[in-house]
C-alpha cells in the first residue's frame, strides 16, 4: 500500500515491506495463469467448438509455461517452509501441482497455481479495502502547515513543525498537529478520529486533534506534539504495523491446517486405492486446497483493526482481538479509568487562628511549581476565588516529604496525613477525623494550619458498565486495584459496585496481583498511569485508557484514545465479532472443502472441476471475512 507524504514523513520506517513485494509477485503469477489458461482454451476449443484435430500438445504449451513460471516459484517456496519445519495446509497445493505435472493434468495444475497466487493477491486487495477508511484519511492530511512568524504566515513542511510553534488553521482546513487553541473561537469536526457525529466547540485553552476539520473560524493553535507523535500519526503507524503482524488467530488457522492436511491426504489416498486411478487422488487434493483458512482469517483481523481505529481504539497487538473475548477477570485501576482523574478541592478545614483565603493563597502559590495530580485542583480553587498568587523561593519536593517553599516570609509545607506522623508527631492530634477522599495537610511556620480534602468523582457510566460485564461479556470477577488509600478506593468501589478491592498498592504489588489472577484465568487490565505499565504488560489483555503517557501506551495491547468506558465495551464487541467472523469463514470454508473432497473421491468432480469448486469456496469465505470491516448497527449494549 502506498502511504501519502504525511505518513512517510512523520512515521518512522522500521523496515521495508516484504509482504508488498510478495503480493505483487503473486499478482503477476495469477495474471500469467489467467493468460495461460485462456490461451489453452482458445487453442483447444477454437470458436468455442471442440475440434478433434486440435493439437493437444500445442494447446498445452501455455499451461506448461504457467507451471514453469508460476508453479516452480510456488513449490520452491513451499519446500522452503518444509525445510524450516512449517507444515501448513498450503502444502496441499504444492502436492497438487507436482501431482498434476506427473499425471499430465496440466490444466488442473495451472488452476491450482491460479488459486494460490490469486488468493494471495485477493488477500492484499481485501486488506487495502478493509483499511480504506484510514487510507482515505491519510490522503486528506496536509503536508504543509501555516506557521506564524511575527505577523507573517510561512508555509512549513509538517515534519519541520516544532513543539511550541504557533500555527494558523484556516476555516474548513484540516488541523495538522495536536495542540491547544491560543486565539480564536469556533468548532471542529472530530468524527474521523473519535467516531462522534457532532462538532466540538473550541476556544482558548481547548485541545485540538490532528485530522479534525476546522469550522468557519480562523484558529491559532500552539503545537504540543511533533507530527510524528500526533494522534493521527499514531493511528496510521499502528495500522501499518498491524498489517505486518501475524496475530495469534492466524496461528490458530495454522493449527487447524495441521490436522486438515493429513486428513485431506488420507482421503485422497483412500480414493486412489479404491478407484485404482491416480487422477482421483489429484481431484481430491485440488478441491482440498484450504485457501479460506489462509486468507479469510487475516482479512477479518485487518478489517476489525480498521473498525476499531475508526471508533478511537488503537489495536497495538492484533492478537488482542482474539484474546479479549476469552477473558473472565476484569481488573481496573481507579484514577482516570473509573474516575475522571481530575480531583476537585471540596473542603478547606482551617485550624484556629488561620484564615481560609490566606492559607489557600499560600498553598496555591506553592502548588503551581508542582506536577502532583492535586496541584491543578488547588490552583483552580484559588483562581475561582480570585486569589493573588505570590512568588516562592527555595522550592523543593522530595520523596516522602512533600512540597516546601518560602512564600511571603512564611515556611509553607504541604504533605500527607501519613507523612505527618513521622515529620511532625506533635501535630497529629490536631488533624480532623479521617473521611473518604484524598487529603493534603498544610503546615505553616511549623504549625498545623489546614487540611485540604479532594474528591475525584466516578464516571456516571461506571455502575452500569460494571454491572453489565457479567451478563453480557461473561466476566466472572471484577476487581479494583489502586495506589490510593483505602478510604478513597472503598468509597469508589461502593459507588460503582465492585466488591474486590485492593488499595495502597505499589506498581510491584499491582503487577503481582495481575500475574496471580492471570495464572487462574485470562484477564483484562485497564489503567492510565505510568505505574500501571507493568500490570498492563502482565495481563492477558492490557488496555491503556487515554493518552496520558507514552510508557502506558507502549505497554498496552490496545489504547482507548477517548477516556470513555463505552469504548471499552466497543472493543469487547469488536473482538467477539471478529473471532466469530474469522472462524465462520475458516471453519465454514473447510467444511465446504471436505464436502467437495467427498464428491471428488466418489468421482463426481474432475481435477478441473475441483479447482473451480474451490475458487467458489474461496470467494464465499473472503466475502464473509470482509464483513468484519463494516460497522454493525450497534457496537455497545449497555
Amino acid at each position: 500500500m502506498g502511504w501519502p507524504l504525511y505518513s512517510l514523513s512523520c512515521i518512522p520506517a522500521e523496515r521495508s515491506s516484504p509482504p508488498a513485494f510478495y503480493s505483487r509477485s503473486h499478482l503477476w503469477i495469477a495474471l500469467i495463469a489467467i493468460g495461460g489458461v485462456a490461451l489453452h482454451l482458445v487453442a483447444r476449443y477454437p470458436l468455442g467448438m471442440p475440434s478433434a484435430n486440435t493439437a493437444f500438445a500445442a494447446a498445452n504449451l501455455p499451461l506448461v509455461a504457467v507451471l514453469v513460471l508460476g508453479g516452480i516459484p510456488l513449490v520452491a517456496g513451499l519446500l522452503g517452509k518444509m525445510l524450516r519445519g512449517e507444515f501448513g495446509s498450503d502444502l496441499l497445493a504444492g502436492i497438487s501441482i507436482v501431482t498434476s505435472v506427473l499425471l499430465h493434468e496440466y490444466l488442473a495444475g495451472a488452476l491450482v497455481v491460479l488459486m494460490l497466487s490469486g488468493g494471495e493477491a485477493l488477500e492484499a486487495y481485501a486488506t487495502r479495502s478493509a483499511s480504506s477508511v484510514l487510507a482515505a484519511l491519510a490522503r486528506r492530511m496536509p503536508s504543509l502547515a501555516q506557521r506564524k512568524e511575527g505577523d507573517m504566515l510561512v508555509e512549513t513542511p509538517l515534519d519541520k513543525v516544532a513543539v511550541g510553534d504557533l500555527l494558523a488553521v484556516f476555516p474548513h482546513a484540516l488541523c495538522p498537529v495536536d495542540g491547544v487553541v491560543v486565539e480564536g473561537h469556533g468548532d471542529m469536526d472530530e468524527s474521523y478520529l473519535t467516531g462522534e457525529p457532532y462538532r466540538v466547540s473550541k476556544a482558548r485553552g481547548s485541545l485540538v486533534l490532528s485530522g479534525a476539520i476546522n469550522g468557519e473560524a480562523l484558529l491559532t493553535i500552539r503545537c504540543d506534539k511533533p507530527a510524528a507523535d500526533s494522534r493521527y500519526a499514531k493511528i496510521m503507524q499502528v495500522m501499518r504495523d498491524s498489517e505486518q503482524n501475524r496475530p495469534q488467530l492466524r496461528r490458530l488457522g495454522d493449527r487447524l491446517g495441521a490436522w486438515y492436511t493429513p486428513v485431506a491426504v488420507c482421503i485422497a489416498l483412500i480414493a486412489w486405492a479404491i478407484a485404482g486411478d491416480p487422477v482421483r487422488f489429484l481431484s481430491v487434493l485440488v478441491v482440498a486446497t484450504p485457501c479460506p483458512l489462509l486468507i479469510a482469517i487475516p482479512i477479518a483481523i485487518i478489517g476489525s483493526v480498521s473498525l476499531a481505529a475508526r471508533t478511537g481504539i488503537i489495536i497495538k497487538d492484533p492478537a488482542v482481538l482474539e484474546n479479549i473475548s476469552t477473558c473472565r477477570t476484569a481488573i481496573f485501576d481507579k484514577t482516570g479509568t473509573l474516575t475522571y482523574g481530575k480531583p476537585a478541592l471540596t473542603d478547606v478545614l482551617v485550624a484556629d487562628g488561620f484564615a481560609e483565603h490566606e492559607v489557600l493563597a499560600l498553598v496555591a502559590s506553592l502548588e503551581r511549581y508542582s506536577k502532583h495530580p492535586l496541584s491543578g485542583a488547588i490552583l483552580q480553587a484559588a483562581e475561582a476565588k480570585g486569589l493573588t498568587l505570590l512568588d516562592a523561593v527555595e522550592v523543593r519536593e522530595l520523596p516522602g516529604d512533600g512540597l516546601r517553599a518560602i512564600i511571603d516570609g512564611h515556611a509553607v509545607h504541604v504533605t500527607g496525613r501519613g507523612k505527618l506522623a513521622k515529620l511532625y508527631p506533635d501535630l497529629v492530634g490536631y488533624l480532623p477525623p479521617v473521611s473518604p477522599g484524598m487529603e493534603a495537610v498544610v503546615i505553616l511556620d511549623g504549625k498545623y494550619s489546614a487540611a485540604l480534602r479532594f474528591r475525584d468523582e466516578p464516571r456516571p457510566e461506571g455502575p452500569n458498565f460494571i454491572q453489565h460485564l457479567n451478563p453480557k461479556h461473561n466476566f466472572d470477577r471484577v476487581m479494583l486495584v489502586s495506589g490510593d488509600r483505602q478510604t478513597e478506593v472503598a468509597y469508589l468501589a461502593e459507588r460503582v459496585g465492585i466488591s474486590e478491592v485492593f488499595a495502597s498498592q505499589s506498581p510491584e504489588q499491582k503487577l503481582a496481583i495481575v500475574r496471580e489472577q492471570t495464572a487462574m484465568a485470562p484477564t483484562v487490565f485497564i489503567g492510565d498511569g505510568i505505574n500501571d505499565a507493568p500490570a498492563l504488560t502482565a495481563a492477558t489483555v492490557g488496555i491503556a485508557f487515554g493518552v496520558n503517557t507514552e510508557i502506558t501506551g507502549e505497554a498496552a495491547d490496545a489504547v482507548i484514545l477517548d477516556s470513555d468506558l463505552g469504548k471499552v465495551d466497543v472493543l469487547l464487541h469488536i473482538g467477539k465479532r471478529m473471532r466469530s467472523i474469522a472462524l465462520q469463514s475458516a471453519v465454514g470454508g473447510m467444511a465446504l472443502s471436505i464436502a467437495g473432497m467427498m464428491l471428488a473421491a466418489a468421482g463426481a468432480l474432475t481435477p478441473v472441476g475441483g479447482a473451480v469448486a474451490q475458487e467458489v469456496i474461496d470467494v464465499a469465505a473472503v466475502l464473509n471475512a470482509l464483513r468484519a470491516a463494516a460497522p454493525p448497527r450497534t457496537l455497545s449494549d449497555y
